[in-house]
């Protein structure tokens, strides 16, 4: 009887044992280890995206989401490294010589709905710097890309918590996607090889560089021709947000590839920076109540859409189309938020022509030579009317001031 109550009482005390409950990890945690030393800016490709790749798949997994990568939470895809920067990127089957194995993490809440909505975000950087850098100094220095992109996966991650339970009427697919940085690559791949059926995609929402919402609290928003339904969603969900609604489906990340494979798209974006591509872009830098504020916009837009079933796709006009070529730059960075007459400058590059003629951020160009500067369009235009070593006058609007610069291209 002594050794039944013994066996017995230890069994009571296993199935009372409680599972010890994951540690909540804020949007700060994510960005903070993403953007650590440690990763070595997570260069595609390298051991360091694979350790950032674990991290994330751990945190889908703690987050309760199914497993929808071809292998687990990953999908491996594998290009051939270029031989100069003007080839195109293949990928093949297998890997070996002179190629790159990446990896996007996929993850998936199933409600057994109909349709399926992508969020998605990059989590791939420009590791210790090289092509796609910015950075004019010591070499090899670590780029670790915490508003580029550690923010638009830890919003993801966000959002991958917030919805669970909620707005039922659709599926949630979530990708952390490798291989932006040089050239759309992961979000190229998963599209061409999709672990759902991607006819049944409802939308798609991107997130990269969230990070930097400013105190005008602008947001650019891109992709919102794409579909009938998405200007009043954000219009009727905006508290007070100051947002330029740009209405192509095409741009410089993830959300281009499934746009083009007619998937409506959102993509939301905070702005360039001086730290953009640089050494500077630290977590230190991240404002975390804007990111917070962007989560809970997600959140209102996708629940306004979430019993409006499937919606319509829509091409756009393809702004990329009419840019012009052009052999001269100012060397400036625009500020893409503007959406005043003109054309902003929201950070300066060293040694060229806009720093040699005493240009400063937050100068708003009007006229180049005898060219009138409407937007980010016709500022292209007229630089392609210059040829290297010509001089002309430049037109800026300086806190109230009409200022008269020359430039030597």
């Amino acid at each position: 009887m002594k050794v039944f109550y013994v066996i017995a009482m230890t069994l009571l005390l296993i199935s009372c044992k409680t599972e010890t409950p994951v540690k909540e990890v804020s949007m700060k945690d994510d960005v903070t280890f993403l953007a650590s030393d440690s990763l070595k800016g997570r260069r595609t490709g390298t051991e360091y995206e694979r350790m950032a790749a674990k991290y994330l798949a751990q945190r889908f997994e703690d987050l309760g989401l199914e497993p929808k990568g071809t292998e687990g939470y990953f999908q491996e895809f594998t290009f051939k490294d270029k031989t100069n920067p003007h080839e195109d990127i293949t990928y093949v089957k297998n890997a070996g010589d002179s190629t790159t194995t990446a990896v996007n993490v996929v993850g998936y809440i199933n409600n057994n709905a109909e349709n399926t909505i992508v969020i998605g975000a990059h989590y791939d950087h420009l590791g210790m710097g090289g092509e796609g850098s910015l950075h004019r100094g010591k070499e090899n220095e670590i780029h670790n890309g915490a508003d580029d992109n550690a923010s638009g996966v830890a919003v993801m991650l966000n959002l991958a918590k917030g919805i669970q339970g909620k707005n039922t009427n659709n599926n949630y697919l979530f990708i952390a996607f490798s291989g932006e940085e040089i050239g759309l690559l992961g979000s190229n791949y998963y599209v061409k090889n999709p672990t759902i059926d991607t006819k049944k995609v409802n939308y798609m929402i991107n997130m990269d560089m969230v990070g930097r919402l400013n105190d005008e609290r602008a947001i650019a928003i891109y992709g919102v021709g794409t579909s009938p339904k998405f200007s009043q969603a954000l219009f009727a969900n905006n508290k007070d947000f100051k947002l330029t609604e740009k209405e192509s489906g095409v741009g410089p990340s993830d959300h281009t590839s499934f746009y083009l494979s007619d998937m409506p798209v959102l993509h939301f974006f905070t702005g360039q920076h001086e730290d953009y591509h640089r050494p500077g872009d630290d977590v230190e830098k991240v404002n975390f109540e804007g990111m917070e504020d962007i989560t809970q916009y997600l959140l209102a837009i996708i629940t306004d859409l979430d019993d409006d079933g499937k919606l319509e796709f829509r091409k756009t006009k393809n702004e990329s189309d009419e840019t012009p070529d052009f052999k001269v730059t100012l060397g400036v960075v625009p500020d893409y938020l503007y959406d005043g007459k003109g054309m902003r400058i929201d950070g300066v590059s060293e040694d060229k022509p806009a720093q040699g003629a005493g240009m400063q951020k937050g100068d708003v160009v009007v006229k180049v030579g005898d060219y009138v500067i409407e937007d980010m369009m016709s500022y292209m235009k007229s630089l392609s009317k210059f040829e290297k070593g010509q001089k002309t006058m430049v037109l800026v609007e300086r806190d109230g001031e009409t200022i008269e610069l020359e430039v030597t291209w």
